[in-house]
This record gives C-alpha cells, sequence and structure tokens, in this order.
C-alpha cells in the first residue's frame, strides 16, 4: 500500500500501481471528469501515470495554467494528425502549448493559407470525435532515431540525435499518429471540447535565421464551447481596436520604411505623448522625485562597468568617435549612477528620487516588431531610487502605491508578479536572498497576492512586474521594480552614514508607464481610440452648418483655446450629417452645432461621442463641463 497526500491534506491509502485518474475517480466521477493530469511530489504528470510510493498529488483542471497547457499540447498533437492525414509529406517540428493556444510547425511544400483550415478543423473534429485513447511509450535513443528514421520525420531525428546516448526517449501515440514528446498528455483525444485555427505564419526551425523556414499554424482550445465563442469573440473586438489600425486612422503615429521599429508621433500622438509627460512629471514632483535627462551616447567603458555587455550587448547598437567605441544607450541606469557620484551623498539626503524620460534604443529582430508594441527606439519613465538598507520596504510600498494611482486612473485592474534570480546573473546568494525578501515584505505589507516567476529576474537584481488588464480582458506587462545590490557595487556608489563612515547604498530600478510609446499603442487600444476628455488629442469640434455661421464658430473656436480647450472647426463644404460622422469616426468627444438659433440666442447644440444629442447649452455651461471633465481626468 501507499500513502496518498491530496492538496486539502487528507491522505489516502491505494494499491501499489494506482494511477492518477484511479485515484480521481476514487474520490469523486465529477472530478475525474475536470482533471486533466496532476502535479505529482511537484512534477505535473499524466493521468495514465502509476504510483508506487508516497507520494503528494494536486490534481489540475483547465482552471490551472499547467492543466489548461496540457489541454493545449495534445491539441497541437490533434492539429499535427490532421495535417499528416491529409498530407501526408508534411514533416513534422514541434508543436507546444503557448499563452492562449497552441501552435504546431511543418515543412511541407504546399503554402498553408487560412482556406486550408476547414479542411483541416474537420478533421480535427474527427480525431476529436474517434476519441482516442493517448498512450506513452519509452525507447532508447537509437531505437528512437531508428522509429523516426522509418516514418521520415528528420527534424525528430535531430532533436533526438542532439540528446544524451543513454536518453530514455518517451513517445505519444493517438490512433495512428505517434509524436516524439515529452509530455504530459490528455487521457484521449475526446477531452477537447472546442478547438479553433487562427492563423499561419512562418518559422526559423529552432528559431535560427540561418535554418529553413518552416509554416507555423496557431490555434487555441478550450473545454468549453461558450468559452471558445467568447474568446473568438475577444479577438474580433482586438482586430477593431489594434492600435495600427486606429493609429492610421486617428492621425497619431506611422512607421516608415527609412526606420523599421523606430515610429514616428504625427502631431495628434504627440498631444497624448505630451498629455502623458505632463502628468508624469507632475505627480512625480509631488513625490519627491528629481527629474535627470543623460546622454543617448556613452563610451563602451561604461557598459562593462555596468554589466550590460556581458549581458545585453546583442540587443545594443554601437559606434565610434575619435577612434573610440561607444554604445547607444538600452537602459538609462548607468547615466542615473554617474549622476550620483557627481556629488558626495550624506544619510540626510536619501532616499534619492532620479526620475528620467530617456530615449533607449534596444536591437530587435524584424521579425518581431509590431507597431508600437515592439520597437527599436523608446523612451522609458524610468526612476532609480538611492536608499539607505533600512528604507527599502517604505520605498518599494511608496512606489507600489504610485502604480496603482495612475493604473486606476486609467481604468486598469492589474495581477503582479515576483521574478526571481536567473541563471545569467551578477552578485552573491546573500544579496539575492536579501533584495527578493524585500520584495516579498513590501508585497505582503500591502496584501497584494503575487504570482512566482521562477528565474524571470533582472541579470542584477529580482523584480515586481505589473501587468495590466484592458477593457477586453487582455493583459500587458507595463510597470516593474527592480531592486539592486550591484550597480551601487560597480559603481562604487556610496554615502556618509550617521557614523561618519562611508556606506552603500541600495538601489530601486522602477518604471510606470514602462514605455511611452507601448503606453500609448495599449491606451489606444484600451479605450478603442475613443480617449478620455482629458487624454483626446482633439477635445471639441465646432461644425458650422453654412458659411454665414463661420464668424461666430470662430468666436466659439477662440473662446475654448483661450481656455484651454483642444478645439478645431470643420469649414468644409459639406452636410452637417457628414461633418458629424466624421468626427464621430475621428472619436471626438465633444461636437458644437452651429445655426441659426444658435448665431441668434448666442448658444450652441452640443453633441457628445457618449451621450449623443445633449441639446442647446450657454458657452459658459459647456466650457464649465468640459474643464471639470478635464480637471477630474474623465
Amino acid at each position: 500500500m501507499i500513502n496518498v497526500r491530496l492538496k486539502d491534506g487528507s491522505v489516502r491509502q491505494f494499491d501499489n500501481g494506482v494511477t492518477l485518474k484511479d485515484i480521481a475517480l476514487s474520490i469523486s466521477p465529477a472530478l475525474a471528469k475536470k482533471v486533466l493530469g496532476a502535479r505529482v511530489n511537484g512534477i505535473v504528470k499524466d493521468l495514465s501515470t502509476p504510483l508506487n510510493e508516497d507520494t503528494t498529488v494536486e490534481f489540475l483542471t483547465f482552471d490551472d495554467q499547467e492543466g489548461m497547457d496540457i489541454f493545449r499540447h495534445t491539441s497541437s498533437h490533434i492539429l499535427a494528425q490532421a495535417v499528416k492525414r491529409i498530407f501526408p509529406e508534411a514533416k513534422l517540428a514541434i508543436g507546444p502549448a503557448i499563452e492562449n493556444g497552441f501552435y504546431y510547425d511543418f515543412d511541407i511544400d504546399h503554402a498553408f493559407t487560412p482556406d486550408d483550415f476547414q479542411r483541416l478543423e474537420e478533421e480535427m473534429h474527427k480525431i476529436i470525435k474517434e476519441d482516442y485513447k493517448i498512450e506513452r511509450f519509452e525507447l532508447s535513443r537509437s531505437e528512437a532515431i531508428a522509429l523516426m528514421k522509418s516514418r521520415n520525420e528528420p527534424y525528430k531525428v535531430e532533436l533526438i540525435e542532439n540528446l544524451p546516448e543513454d536518453a530514455t526517449i518517451s513517445f505519444y501515440k493517438q490512433g495512428e499518429f505517434v509524436d516524439l514528446c515529452a509530455g504530459p498528455h490528455l487521457p484521449s483525444t475526446g477531452y477537447v471540447k472546442a478547438i479553433k485555427l487562427l492563423s499561419v505564419a512562418g518559422a526559423y526551425w529552432r528559431g535560427d535565421e540561418r535554418n529553413k523556414m518552416l509554416q507555423r499554424i496557431y490555434g487555441t482550445s478550450f473545454d468549453k464551447k461558450s468559452k471558445l465563442d467568447e474568446y473568438l469573440n475577444m479577438l474580433e473586438e482586438a482586430k477593431k481596436r489594434d492600435h495600427r489600425k486606429l493609429g492610421k486612422e486617428l492621425d497619431l503615429f506611422s512607421i516608415q520604411e527609412e526606420g523599421p521599429g523606430f515610429p514616428f508621433l504625427h502631431p495628434k500622438g504627440m498631444i497624448i505623448r505630451n498629455i502623458l509627460e505632463d502628468f508624469w512629471r507632475r505627480e512625480h514632483v509631488k513625490r519627491g522625485y528629481l527629474e535627470i535627462k543623460t546622454p543617448i551616447i556613452l563610451n563602451e567603458e561604461l557598459w562593462h562597468r555596468s554589466g550590460h555587455w556581458d549581458h545585453y550587448k546583442e540587443n545594443m547598437y554601437f559606434t565610434k568617435i575619435d577612434g573610440q567605441n561607444y554604445a547607444i544607450k538600452p537602459m538609462n541606469c548607468p547615466g542615473a549612477m554617474l549622476v550620483y557620484k557627481t556629488s558626495m551623498h550624506s544619510y540626510r539626503d536619501l532616499p534619492l528620487r532620479l526620475c528620467e524620460l530617456g530615449i533607449v534604443h534596444r536591437h530587435e529582430k524584424s521579425g518581431v516588431l509590431h507597431g508600437l508594441m515592439r520597437v527599436r527606439y523608446f523612451t522609458q519613465d524610468d526612476a532609480h531610487i538611492f536608499m539607505m538598507p533600512d528604507q527599502v520596504k517604505s520605498e518599494i510600498i511608496g512606489v507600489i502605491d504610485f502604480v496603482d494611482y495612475v493604473y486606476s486612473l486609467f481604468g486598469f485592474n492589474y495581477n503582479v508578479e515576483l521574478s526571481t534570480r536567473p541563471e545569467n546573473s551578477m552578485g552573491t546568494d546573500e544579496q539575492w536572498e536579501m533584495a527578493t525578501n524585500a520584495l516579498i515584505d513590501a508585497l505582503n505589507a500591502k496584501g497584494i497576492p503575487f504570482k512566482v516567476n521562477e528565474g524571470d529576474g533582472a541579470f542584477y537584481g529580482p523584480k515586481i512586474d505589473f501587468h495590466l488588464k484592458d477593457s477586453i480582458g487582455r493583459t500587458w506587462q507595463c510597470g516593474t521594480i527592480q531592486l539592486d545590490f550591484q550597480m551601487p557595487e560597480r559603481f562604487d556608489l556610496t554615502y556618509i552614514g550617521q557614523d561618519g563612515e562611508k556606506h552603500r547604498p541600495v538601489m530601486l530600478h522602477r518604471v510606470i508607464y514602462g514605455s511611452i510609446e507601448r503606453f500609448i499603442g495599449i491606451l489606444t487600444e484600451h479605450y478603442a481610440g475613443a480617449f478620455p476628455t482629458w487624454l483626446a488629442p482633439v477635445q471639441v469640434r465646432i461644425l458650422p452648418i453654412a458659411d454665414r455661421h463661420f464668424e461666430y464658430a470662430e468666436k466659439v473656436n477662440d473662446t475654448l483655446k483661450g481656455m484651454d480647450v483642444r478645439v478645431e472647426t470643420d469649414k468644409r463644404n459639406e452636410k452637417i450629417g457628414y461633418k458629424i460622422r466624421e468626427a464621430q469616426i475621428q472619436k471626438i468627444p465633444y461636437m458644437l452645432i452651429i445655426g441659426d438659433n444658435e448665431v441668434e440666442n448666442g448658444t450652441i447644440s452640443v453633441r457628445s461621442r457618449k451621450e449623443g444629442d445633449i441639446g442647446s447649452m450657454a458657452l459658459d455651461d459647456f466650457i464649465a463641463k468640459i474643464k471639470d471633465e478635464i480637471t477630474k481626468k474623465i
């Protein structure tokens, strides 16, 4: 007999060899229908796994990330099986679960298009209906290579040949389909209830542009059709909100052939940017920050000193000045170090909060560039806080409160991740433990739940990441707080303590917007281009009905401009209905329609983007209304 400890803390006894599926059935048939896999002593396993020793078991459903990954990994195998049935000549590469779905890479002369998807989906639904049992089996390395050669799968052979000589290789079989795979998988193909193919793209084998370009088919799957329908509706809404499409329609920005990945902000985009920056500056002044500006290009020695050369040089751009090597900065932190070092600091000066809207450049591959979301130059709303060790917790809490204030203003909910030490890191175990615990203590003090993201910290310290949730449920990683014991050491930063001796400060790196450009892209999609009044590039458009109304329209225009309202007048020789539709397409918060009655009575007829026709109003009353919205940032 073996003892099995369950998630609720209870312990049950079972015969040796009992499977995870049997255990779930013994607890509840309803549970057995829901579970997709299990975490056994912390390792995710198939439900067919037999147990032969005392074990801790935690069952996984579609509501768990690992359960969802099992579900979607199996979905990728269903796709591959369908492709092999319809296109037997296709060679299999890899097919993992990814965020929001799965993909599989194929080498085939046939160019997949969305027109193939209906045929493939019909075959996938047959495979699901046939409810093939999914069976794991293992072979030696030589046997595995022989099997894959016999099935004419060269990419699988290459993967196996890169494994150790004594490795035991696992495969999964469903019907006639066999695939090299570490698993885990669902018990059968019938578990997949709703599946959809989404797109096709090119992908280099093993992510190396020197290798052959394969075809990658993306899809998604869910345990309920209603969830799939909801997700597909969200994708349709996301297409409408695509900031690249809206950026062009609203004349906010462009990407030119002369500078891939280097966005051009147009006048209306600059208005949004300037509003965001002005807000940023005011709020930082309130919280005791001092703004600095550091150079974009600094010499190579600095980047060796900071550690970026060893950990980040593949993402940097370089140049020569007077025969010496220089780098275009990918991050602002070394500049802040140099500013700190320009004078001696006392413990009375700390915490010293230096903030910067710093332009940085990073070498991104052309295939990942995406509008304002993934670019090669951007402006980080950086801050570097220098402090004594006993100030760390209060400063982190202060930044968390600041982040919460900003995100709440824009209507974002968010969740938090704590990222721990990566393999490629600097510093001692003691420093990393101290830094990680400081971040955890601050989050616990605020009562903020967080997920631990193992090994994803910066090379110089652990970090807290803030993931925003937008109006249609998508998440975006923006703000971050990084605790750093390394750079103060590498730059020999000091302060004079109460004892008159030199001490080493601790430093926080933090951003809130993340990147100004990317944040504009996120806001554009979050609001679907209908920016709130305080942020809208044009807040009011005046629509005179005929030429005889122009003079009064100009007076209204000048009055509003004098009150710092962003206004424009449409004097085109078009019908008023056309002008209203144009203003609505441009998502302008207010339209002021001026005709004979308005001129005669000294009023305006107000139409709201949100509320429709509001009716006649005195200009002073309208000014009071819009100024109130601007002040309240709504």
